[in-house]
């Protein structure tokens, strides 16, 4: 398959098909992983950002009691806040105040504990009055990193150092239920960016070294696909040459017979008798030829109608044994027949066309069985199947050659089958007309041994009836 250039570019579109396919396909789901773990990732931190702001939400609505104003018990929730120091009749906010970080103490002395997820270095607080002035914050290197923007409760943004912040905004109530102001949770994104890309470039590397993978495959596959369609193009070339060979050879003996009796000059009514029986007998072959080779096309495409019905086996093999008994004695041979059993065995099947199976398995060991060789031709039933066997003493067949002999035109010695007329058909008649009837057929040879080709049919089955006056079923 590889020399013939037909094929060997099919093999490669199928390959760049297979693959394209299945490189969209890896593309998509690819893409639709990232976006389910993107989306995976991002409600997980929104989750984890709202539970951690309404934790500090409940915990600084205790201890707040005036609108704008923080009280010392803030530090033990947030113990490092850092407050806005306003100038008189300036706005509270950080381009014109002055930052003043309360001290991270209780009034013993002792550090506040920071055991809340908010004290770590991934959350940012920020703390804003009823005006929307910023009050009091988290981590003075940020102090420029949220938005002033109001009205949103989730807001996403980045600093200067191009990492991004998730915030959420919460109001803030006094312990009398006033308006305190607004709580602004941040939390960084970083862990989430890198983790993304991290899926992000083994998606990238992943990608091409998958579709790598799937090309190879699919040249593999698209070769293993390819085959029967090869073994199919060979057969057909093969049925082809060997199907234009055997007309060719009546052909050409027809137009050698015509040409040589037109040269004559008086043509006698001996010869001219001669030549028609030459050209009938040529014809015939012909006939005989077109006829097996469109049985086996229909059998082929299974378009052929079999009437089937109950046949005699034992019938058919006693008429075999009397249609070639003076085809036996002129070869010098011996025909057997052994039926065993007493009662007659029946199948369902086409009569005309069991009876060929028979006659052709017969004739083919007439034909590569010696003279003073015998043939024995046996019917049997077993295991529901009814079995017949011809049996010869012939020439053989080598192993090598046993799994071809059933193809069309094969013949074990062409030489002697077409000085007996043979056209290497009559086994691939017989194989397809037991496949049709549902058998089997095998064979066993060693050269110089002999042959035995062994056909299975399954029997008729046997009808079944209910006797009402005994109460019980009987067969």
């Amino acid at each position: 398959m590889n020399q013939n250039s037909l094929f060997q570019n099919t093999k490669l579109r199928l390959t760049c098909y297979y693959a394209g396919v299945m490189g969209v396909i890896l593309s998509i789901c690819g893409l639709g992983v990232y976006e389910a773990i993107a989306h995976a990732h991002w409600m997980t931190l929104d989750r984890e950002i709202e539970s951690v702001a309404g934790a500090l939400h409940d915990s600084l609505e205790t201890v707040l009691q005036q609108p704008g104003k923080l009280e010392p018990d803030v530090l033990r929730i947030i113990p490092d806040l850092c407050l806005i120091k306003s100038h008189k009749n300036s706005p509270l906010n950080h381009f014109n105040s002055e930052l003043n970080c309360l001290p991270i103490v209780d009034k013993y002395g002792q550090e506040f504990h920071r055991l809340a997820p908010y004290h770590n270095n991934y959350y940012l607080i920020r703390l804003l009055n009823n005006s929307g002035d910023l009050v009091a914050f988290t981590r003075t290197n940020h102090l420029d990193l949220f938005s002033h923007s109001q009205g949103e409760i989730w807001q996403t943004f980045r600093d200067k150092n191009s990492i991004r912040y998730r915030q959420y905004a919460l109001i803030l109530h006094t312990r009398n239920q006033q308006n305190w102001g607004t709580l602004q949770l941040g939390r960084s994104l970083q862990d989430f960016d890198q983790y993304m890309t991290i899926v992000t470039l083994i998606l990238v590397i992943g990608l091409p070294l998958a579709l790598i993978l799937v090309g190879f495959a699919s040249w593999k596959l698209s070769g293993i696909a390819m085959e029967p369609i090869y073994y199919s193009y060979q057969q057909i070339q093969q049925f082809t040459a060997d199907a234009a060979h055997e007309l060719r050879t009546p052909l050409a003996a027809i137009r050698a017979t015509v040409e040589s009796t037109i040269r004559l000059e008086s043509l006698r009514e001996t010869e001219a008798k001669e030549t028609l029986k030459t050209i009938e007998r040529q014809n015939y072959r012909l006939s005989e030829l077109v006829k097996d080779l469109l049985l086996l096309s229909r059998m082929d495409q299974a378009t052929v109608l079999l009437s089937k019905k109950s046949c005699c086996l034992n019938d058919l093999i006693n008429d075999t044994h009397e249609e070639l008994a003076a085809m036996v004695l002129n070869a010098e041979l011996l025909l057997k027949t052994e039926i065993r059993g007493v009662e007659p065995i029946y199948i369902i099947g086409n009569e005309e066309q069991i009876y060929r199976v028979i006659f052709n398995l017969v004739i083919n060991a007439i034909q590569y069985t010696p003279p003073g060789g015998q043939i024995i031709l046996s019917l049997d039933s077993r295991h529901q199947q009814a079995i017949i066997q011809v049996k010869d003493t012939g020439i053989g067949i080598s192993l090598s050659e046993q799994n071809r002999i059933f193809d069309r035109f094969y013949r074990v010695h062409s030489d002697r089958s077409r000085k007996t007329g043979g056209s290497g058909l009559g086994l691939a008649i017989v194989k397809a007309i037991v496949i049709a009837h549902r058998g089997s057929i095998e064979v066993e040879s060693q050269p110089g041994m002999g042959s035995i080709f062994t056909v299975r049919f399954p029997l008729k089955p046997t009808p079944t009836f209910i006797s009402y006056s005994q109460g019980k079923r009987t067969n």
